[in-house]
């Protein structure tokens, strides 16, 4: 399942097809995030607000801002500054990009005076671990890249290399000191994939805000946070897309200001039978079957984005229990069997 505004489902079938094109080519986001951006769409409401949309290629997937303001050069100028800040914050997050930061932890195990944005990505990761007893776990990457680079070899990986990639795996065994980071065991690493998007938007929704567009909407590949009123003062419409790609939104939401994420097993899969896919369970070492997606709205998108991770992970009925216990939190678990399983407070 995928959470998309209606109006953007028309490039939903283009997106799927860069998501495969780029998991063909082994792209990563430092190389995705130096595309071109398209150029934005403009429409006049009246004689003071204009709905003004851009959508590029940025974080492995296809972003969408839309901001309504009565000045069209102003709206133009902050979702440019946007796109900007989205590619800074990816150059600084990405695992891909090999003069990240994060790239740099990985290959020699530590990282000294790091970047603000990463001990803040990293110490919400740390309490999502504990929140979520090891559900959320950043340092799957050796479970991750295991998978990727044994099927695109033609293989499946065995249950001995499984193993041995698990005991690369636990948060525990990163150590954060101050801005100081490193590694108790020689081939760890950590992939911020389950976070850093969320974060990214928020980041972006802040930007905006401040200049003055206290109207607008980005959509990042499913990550959605929504500010103010839409056009002609109407909430922001978000329909939740089923797994099948039917074009069948079995829920519609009415949002003005808030957060949301899907995660989801149905874009990014290494094998045919789509078993082995992006989300992976760092105690079994297996990716999770039983949900099929898993859409989570809270207070920010890094939120969001980090719980519907986990309870993608988590058994249905635990992570619905634990979703319960968030304040201002709820969601949607979609199953593969097609039932919708869905928190106390979750309205369509």
């Amino acid at each position: 399942m995928k959470i998309s505004t209606v109006e953007q489902a028309k490039i939903d079938q283009k997106r799927r097809s860069f998501l495969k094109l780029s998991g063909l080519l082994g792209l990563g986001a430092a190389t995705v995030s130096l595309l071109p951006v398209a150029r934005a769409e403009a429409l006049l409401f009246g004689k003071n607000e204009h709905k003004v949309s851009r959508t590029g290629l940025a974080m492995g997937t296809y972003v969408s801002i839309t901001a309504i303001h009565p000045s069209r050069s102003e709206a133009e100028n902050a979702i440019d500054s946007a796109f900007e800040e989205i590619g800074r914050l990816s150059a600084i997050l990405s695992r891909h990009d090999q003069d990240s930061p994060v790239s740099a932890l990985n290959s020699t195990g530590k990282l000294d005076s790091a970047p603000r944005e990463v001990v803040e990505m990293v110490a919400r990761s740390i309490y999502y671990h504990r929140q979520t007893d090891g559900a959320f776990d950043i340092t799957v990457k050796p479970l991750v890249e295991l998978y990727r680079t044994t099927f695109e070899s033609g293989g499946k990986p065995s249950d001995s290399e499984v193993g041995n990639a698990l005991r690369l795996v636990g948060l525990e065994q990163l150590r954060l000191n101050g801005d100081n980071l490193s590694f108790k065991r020689k081939g760890m690493g950590i992939t911020l994939d389950g976070i850093a998007k969320g974060y990214i938007v928020d980041r972006v929704s802040e930007l905006l805000s401040a200049r003055g567009i206290g109207n607008h909407l980005i959509n990042a590949g499913g990550d959605i946070r929504t500010n103010g009123l839409a056009d002609r003062g109407k909430p922001w419409t978000v329909a939740i897309q089923d797994p099948e790609k039917r074009r069948q939104y079995p829920e519609v939401l009415s949002m003005t200001s808030g957060a949301i994420a899907t995660s989801g097993n149905y874009e990014v899969f290494y094998d045919r039978e789509k078993v082995f896919h992006h989300i992976v369970n760092g105690s079994t070492g297996l990716s999770p079957e039983i949900s099929a997606s898993v859409t989570v709205m809270a207070d920010t998108v890094m939120d969001a984005d980090a719980m519907s991770t986990s309870v993608f992970v988590m058994q249905p009925s635990a992570g619905i229990s634990f979703i319960n216990r968030q304040p201002g939190c709820e969601c949607l678990v979609v199953g593969n069997n097609g039932l919708f399983s869905r928190s106390n407070g979750w309205q369509a």
